[in-house]
């Protein structure tokens, strides 16, 4: 699905783009826990693209390999 187009550490916008959420959305999930695996350098989030796909099997049951 989106693996092989984005890059291994997807940003904020990346993240939104995939899962059609806006910012608020998302950082209420990263923050929640709902959306594990995601870290900060500064205030630049950084979210692994394996993060999202392990979140899209267990949220929503799609298998994004």
């Amino acid at each position: 699905m989106f693996s092989n187009n984005y890059p291994e550490m997807l940003s904020i916008e990346d993240v939104c783009e995939i899962l059609s959420v806006g910012k608020s959305t998302l950082y209420q999930m990263l923050s929640s826990g709902e959306i594990t695996g995601a870290f900060r350098i500064g205030k630049v989030w950084k979210i692994p693209r394996k993060a999202i796909s392990d979140y899209l099997v267990r949220a929503k049951g799609i298998n994004v390999t």
